[in-house]
């Protein structure tokens, strides 16, 4: 991807690189991207401004998929660069990511807000000097009473989480491409809801 693409938005899984890291809860971004290139037969090229990207097809609109290849409380300047590159306004970034704070199975749009403890996504909004972004969250659950934060976001799902976890996955893939061809509001009102089919709530 030597050329500047053309992409009307930046979609930016957060995740931590490499093999130890993968298929934890704090790597739920890159699963959503990665769905999403798999759907638009899109491939991830070399690095480039220390992140991997894909451009794809949505229904006729560009989007430019993005995997920042730093740790994740460094995504920033990787993504700022990329937006920049692109020349597109905050308001056509989102940016995937796990939350603590949801319970395991829930997908949440949110339209700007603060980071809630996720250095991700501080490190985002301090890049852009904004958190006016849209943002697909993903629940992963709290911690287990004694367990830390840290070592809970890097532990892999449980055998029996994964059903409820691969479905959100594919939930969170469709609101990412509802929020593209329809709008934040109408994305916010489809997936902000107290419970859903698998039986999540907040």
């Amino acid at each position: 991807m030597g050329a500047t693409p053309a992409a009307q938005w930046l979609v930016v899984g957060l995740g931590n690189p490499g093999p130890a890291y993968a298929r934890t809860r704090h790597n739920v971004g890159y699963e959503v991207v990665d769905r999403l290139a798999v759907e638009a037969g899109a491939h991830f090229g070399a690095d480039r401004f220390q992140a991997q990207a894909a451009l794809a097809d949505l229904s006729g609109i560009p989007i430019l998929l993005l995997k920042p290849q730093t740790f994740m409380n460094l995504s920033g300047p990787s993504v700022a660069a990329w937006l920049g590159l692109l020349s597109l306004p905050e308001t056509r970034l989102a940016v995937v990511h796990d939350d603590l704070d949801l319970v395991l199975g829930r997908v949440r749009v949110t339209g700007g807000a603060g980071p809630g403890g996720h250095r991700g996504v501080a490190s985002v909004q301090e890049a852009l000097g904004t958190q006016d972004f849209p943002r697909v969250r993903l629940g992963i659950g709290r911690p287990r009473e004694g367990e830390d934060a840290a070592d809970r976001v890097l532990e892999g799902f449980a055998a029996e989480e994964l059903p409820v976890a691969a479905d959100m996955l594919a939930r969170a893939a469709t609101a990412v491409q509802t929020l593209i061809r329809h709008g934040l509001a109408l994305a916010m009102d489809r997936y902000n809801v107290r419970a859903h089919a698998s039986g999540a709530s907040a």
